[in-house]
């Protein structure tokens, strides 16, 4: 056991480590498996201001970063809850250098105005390549991250068309490619209810280009409401490929008693992936809301049964890839209705209170889902 952990609670079972730690104005929720952590840092006072609240979330940083001697950052995603006006401090803040860092409008439904997640890795070298990827090499593995892409463009499609062709050729510029390579996307589309079709549309087409069909595989992936601080962008995009590990390695989640497939309403992603490591199972879970086996919304209009549902969903893939709840790492849960915040709250809290997670205020892709959860779990050992 890490000394960062040696005086808190740990769940010997699985392996993974969990606790929070309070620095003056701010909280860090952190997990550690091996040689991969997840930082959830939160504001403590929501009446600061902006600047104040950064800087809390600054100081929480570095004196966690001071403890946990040999780790380093891979992704940052700053969530605020008004872009145009904090997008300013958070560069000023967190952008820059080798960290993939992706800012989104999706507001903290603690009350606060800015939360981060950070990715973290131990005994890596990161940094930034020319193609414009942030590379973090650890052991015979590479993994590349990008965040807070966006392209000019029309509308969603021909934005979402640029920037999913861009990132190919990112990849390609590295000896990668989309179909091989690429392990998680995160895509957040201002205006959701209009703009996700055209989203979908461009996925759909440039996959088909690039060899991702319904008899290959597609990606895990979340696609959900979110905005930048520059109105005409529609979509931005994250991105997690690997290089250095085999296809053998790496396997796809159904769930077929609980969910069906993407296509057949016309949407190409996958329910979730695992990456098998030397020494570990990695398992990535995409957005996943209340539905069944046949595509169907489930409990219209009822938060309560919507919220079990969708966790009951996000428990059957865990476990087709091997693992539980004590294996997550981190869980970002998106809420439709800011009028249900507090029924959802009260039951992560029951259900989840150990894991580091967030809940922000986002439209999910379809009108009846209300809720939707995205988790990723790490399992030492293959």
């Amino acid at each position: 056991m890490s000394q960062f952990f040696c005086n808190f609670a740990v769940c010997k079972e699985h392996e993974m480590e969990y606790t929070a730690k309070t620095y003056d104005k701010a909280r860090a929720e952190v997990s550690l498996c091996g040689t991969d952590a997840h930082v959830m840092l939160h504001v403590t006072d929501a009446e600061l201001s902006c600047e104040e609240q950064m800087a809390a979330l600054r100081g929480a940083t570095e004196r966690l970063m001071g403890e946990m001697e040999g780790w380093k950052p891979v992704l940052r995603r700053v969530f605020v809850s008004d872009s145009a006006n904090q997008n300013h401090h958070v560069v000023e803040e967190w952008r820059g250098g080798d960290v993939a860092t992706g800012v989104v409008e999706q507001p903290p439904l603690d009350g606060t105005k800015v939360a981060v997640w950070l990715w973290l890795m131990r005994d890596v070298e990161c940094r930034r390549l020319a193609s414009g990827l942030c590379e973090v090499r650890q052991g015979d593995c590479r993994h590349l991250f990008s965040a807070g892409e966006h392209r000019e463009g029309a509308d969603s499609h021909e934005q979402s068309e640029r920037l999913i062709e861009d990132y190919a050729g990112q990849l390609l510029a590295e000896g990668l490619t989309l179909e091989a390579n690429c392990a998680r996307t995160w895509f957040f589309v201002q205006n959701v209810d209009c703009n996700y079709m055209g989203l979908v549309k461009a996925r759909n087409e440039v996959f088909a280009r690039h060899g991702l069909t319904p008899d290959t595989h597609f990606i895990a992936s979340t696609g959900i409401g979110g905005r930048c601080a520059d109105p005409r962008v529609t979509v931005l995009m994250d991105t997690y490929a690997v290089d250095g590990v085999g296809k053998e390695n790496i396997g796809y989640l159904y769930a077929p008693t609980h969910l069906n497939r993407t296509t057949e309403y016309g949407v190409s992603f996958e329910r979730g992936a695992y990456i098998d490591f030397a020494d570990r199972r990695q398992v990535l879970i995409s957005g996943t809301a209340s539905i069944d086996n046949r595509g169907n919304v489930q409990y219209p209009y009822d938060i309560r049964r919507q919220v079990k549902r969708m966790t009951e969903n996000v428990e059957v893939l865990l476990g087709e890839a091997g693992c539980g709840w004590g294996d997550v790492q981190v869980i970002i849960v998106y809420l439709r209705d800011i009028s249900d915040r507090r029924i959802v709250e009260l039951y992560l809290q029951k259900h989840f209170a150990h894991i580091p997670r967030i809940l922000t205020y986002a439209r999910v892709c379809r009108s009846g889902w209300l809720v939707e959860m995205e988790c990723m779990a790490m399992r030492a050992g293959r």
